[in-house]
Order: C-alpha cells, then structure tokens, then sequence
C-alpha cells in the first residue's frame, strides 16, 4: 500500500512538471543572452555605445542608395507644375516597355484594368467605384502626371513610390501611356533601339558635363 502511493505521488508530480513545461521556452536557459538576444534601436541612445547611440546619424543632405529626389510636393499645384513640365528622362526602349506592362499588372490592373478602362477586378467586384478611364474626355494625362500620382497617389489610391523605384515608375508611365493611346486611337510610343538609346544617354551625360564646366568657369570668372 505504501509502495502504491509513493508511485501515486511521483506520478502526480511528473504530471504537474510536464503539465508546466513550455518547448518554446526551456526551463533552464544557462546562456540567456543566445536564447533571447537584445534588439537595439536604430540610432537610439544607449550607455553602452563610445558614442552613446546605436548608429551614426547620416550626414545632413544624404539620401538613401537609389533613391532619386522629387522635387515636386504632393499639392495641386505641384501636381499641375509636374503635368506641364515633368518628362520621362529614360528612353522608350522595348524592355522598358514590357517591364512596364508586367508592374502595372501586378500594382494597377486590379483597379484601372488590363486595358486602363476603369475595369479592374476591384471595379468589378465593387470594392471601388467610380475608376475613370484614361479616355474618359476632359482628363489632362501626362507622362508627368503618371508618375506624380504613383508618388503620392491621388484620392483613393495610395502612394506607390515605397513599391516601386524611379524607373520603375517610369516603365509604368510608358505603359500607361500605349494604353491611352490605344483606348483613344492615337499612334503609341515610338519605340527606340537600345544602341539608339544608349547613344542618346551617352550624349545627354556629355552634355551635363560641358553644362557643369561652363557654369564652373562662369564661377571662377566671378
């Protein structure tokens, strides 16, 4: 009898320690800190750090790798300023033109429709309405205006510049505007070899080199 209930009661203990124990956590952790490491802040403050915080501040005026700066503000005046004057710096290419088809199907399509009608599956389904077409009469659609509007996006559609780089954005724009031209009848883009293209490049980057020296040799004339 005393020998039952002594296995009654070392039962009843494993029972109790398994019913406690936790796989994702061990009991015993002899090296916490390999377990559950400490995650720093960027650029918080800490006593442990020679300079006191987890990362060096940039330099003021830097900006990330890749990244191009907009000069135009999310206003609609700096929306109209970018319709009249902004144009597309990369040449239309037919790479650049398929690569622009594949992100506007993945990012646009949903709502403005393969075709850019305003047909989208979204538009369909009635989550959104009201999607114009790129026909509709009366919209003043620019290359300039594309591409502000996937900076900041417009009424209900959201910005798109955290998806997408700038010749990305670009790639879209041309897109958008064969489809346009297609919903209108109009003649597409004209499309440029790519040894033409990179002519062209090559002839604008001279220029603004000679355009840096003169304004250089003006300063020192000064």
């Amino acid at each position: 009898m005393k020998r039952l209930l002594n296995l009654s009661l070392i039962f009843a203990a494993a029972l109790s320690l398994v019913g406690c124990f936790d796989e994702s956590k061990p009991n015993y952790q002899y090296m916490p800190n390999m377990y559950e490491p400490i995650g720093y802040e960027t650029y918080g403050e800490y006593e442990i750090f020679e300079n006191g915080q987890s990362a060096l501040l940039p330099a003021p005026g830097s900006i990330p790798r890749g990244w191009m700066p907009y000069d135009y503000a999310d206003t609609p005046a700096g929306k109209e300023l970018a319709t009249v004057e902004l144009k597309n710096p990369h040449p239309v290419t037919q790479e650049n033109l398929d690569k622009g088809k594949e992100l506007y199907d993945i990012y646009c399509a949903v709502c403005h429709g393969s075709k850019g009608d305003g047909q989208g599956i979204l538009m369909k389904n009635e989550v959104f309405l009201g999607i114009p077409s790129y026909a509709d009469p009366g919209r003043n659609i620019t290359e300039g205006s594309i591409y502000h509007v996937q900076m900041y996006g417009l009424n209900s559609m959201g910005s798109y510049a955290s998806q997408t780089n700038e010749l990305e954005r670009w790639q879209i724009t041309m897109h958008v505007q064969n489809l346009m031209a297609a919903l209108k009848g109009t003649e597409p883009l004209t499309v440029v070899e790519p040894e033409a293209a990179a002519a062209d490049t090559m002839e604008m980057m001279s220029d603004d080199a000679h355009g840096d020296d003169s304004h250089n040799d003006t300063d020192e004339a000064h």
